[in-house]
């Protein structure tokens, strides 16, 4: 497996400094993870304004996911991811000097704006250089450096927040995002209107409302839209907003203990990260997505009983084993899904999907806590990964190619 990964990178350059851009700017992000709840909370405001103040940063993705996509078409790749970098920065930047809670809330969404940028720049260009065939390896590198940023960042935020304050991995972000702008453009060749690996990014673009009702006629694309919906309401609500607090008023953890329970769950995540690219290509999308789906279920019932820090630890290993089964599958599927030319369009409506779930996450999970506990809350997202399962493994088509070049219908 890890050869694998190691002849992938080597036949791909692009690829090696793509995963570069987005290694630098999501490790910035894994500083702040153990960091945004509690830095919220040091406002006193209750656990459902802690939410918000996770939820805002997917707001400003939210809303920017599809126009940067567009914006991806129209000027290019390397211009967005650039761009991206910029307001990771800035927003990060403020974010540290923020003295009220309505001042974190306003540069936290900037900074999501940034996020949006770069993440849909950088899934636009993954669609650009690769194919239907190499697609899941690809994306399993992709994802593969993704998470070990995200993972391995919260050991030293949590050590940073320790040692120099809630406000120092904020810094720590805005120079890592001006970092990650810096490599997007010096290293990375423009990929838009020329002939890379994938055949849609030679072709034109088609008008954006067409491509829209296509994608929407889809009942693949939808439903792993719902899918990728599911685990972004489970990743930023649960994962980033009510497991933390549950830690730290729970069983009293701190900071750095909650960083280092994450980042051994991650780290889990990226050892099998490029055995489930192998998987994804070899015996489609579908067998990967569904069964990582219902084990991060699992897992969130899991938290539910971890009244010490080995299960807590145990229960966050179980959640970074479904990553790493499941990781590079949705979005391989999404990618299999665009028309012709519409790669841009494609990757900023499925992340918009994505993010969606993003910002609904945080705050309906930071209410439910609020009111009826923080089991409750990890009960609910377990049973909203199972609801969009399952209708996903009825009615979704696969979209591997069969042996011989014929691709399956997408629908």
């Amino acid at each position: 497996m890890i050869e694998q990964f190691r002849r992938t990178l080597r036949s791909h350059r692009s690829l090696l400094w793509l995963c570069a851009v987005i290694a630098v700017n999501q490790l910035g992000f894994g500083i702040i993870v153990p960091v945004v709840p509690l830095y919220a909370q040091s406002f006193g405001v209750s656990t459902a304004a802690i939410g918000l103040a996770v939820a805002v940063y997917g707001l400003g993705r939210l809303l920017f996911d599809l126009p940067m996509g567009q914006l991806a078409e129209r000027y290019g790749r390397r211009t967005v991811l650039l761009l991206g970098g910029g307001l990771t920065a800035g927003g990060s930047l403020l974010c540290g000097f923020a003295t009220t809670y309505e001042q974190l809330i306003l540069f936290r969404f900037i900074a999501g704006i940034g996020a949006a940028t770069v993440l849909t720049g950088g899934q636009v260009y993954l669609a650009d250089i690769s194919t239907p065939e190499n697609r899941g390896r690809m994306t399993s590198v992709y994802m593969g450096f993704f998470i070990f940023a995200v993972g391995f960042g919260p050991t030293p935020g949590g050590i940073i927040a320790d040692l120099f304050g809630m406000r120092a991995p904020f810094f720590a972000f805005a120079i890592l995002g001006t970092l990650a702008g810096v490599i997007a453009t010096t290293r990375l060749p423009e990929t838009r209107g020329r002939s890379t690996g994938s055949q849609t990014a030679r072709e034109p673009s088609p008008p954006f409302g067409e491509t829209l009702r296509m994608l929407l006629r889809r009942p693949g694309f939808v439903l792993v839209g719902a899918i990728a919906f599911a685990q972004f309401f489970a990743r930023t609500g649960a994962i980033f907003s009510v497991v933390p607090l549950l830690g730290a008023n729970r069983l009293g953890l701190s900071a750095s203990q909650i960083g280092v329970a994450f980042t051994i769950a991650n780290v889990l995540n990226l050892a099998l990260v490029s055995f489930s690219g192998l998987l994804v290509d070899r015996f489609g999308r579908k067998a990967v997505i569904v069964p990582g789906s219902l084990l991060s279920g699992l897992a969130f019932v899991a938290f539910t009983g971890a009244d010490t820090y080995p299960l807590f630890v145990a229960s966050t290993v179980l959640w970074g084993l479904a990553g790493g089964i499941s990781s590079a599958a949705p979005t391989a599927y999404a990618a299999d899904m665009a028309p012709r030319g519409a790669n841009g369009v494609t990757m900023g409506v499925y992340r918009t999907l994505a993010d969606a779930g993003y910002v609904v996450g945080p705050a309906t999970l930071g209410l439910l806590a609020d009111q009826y506990g923080p089991d409750t809350a990890l009960i609910g997202t377990a049973a909203l990964i199972v609801f969009v399962t399952v209708p996903f493994a009825l009615y979704a088509p696969e979209t591997m190619r069969r042996p011989g070049g014929v691709p399956r219908p997408v629908g």
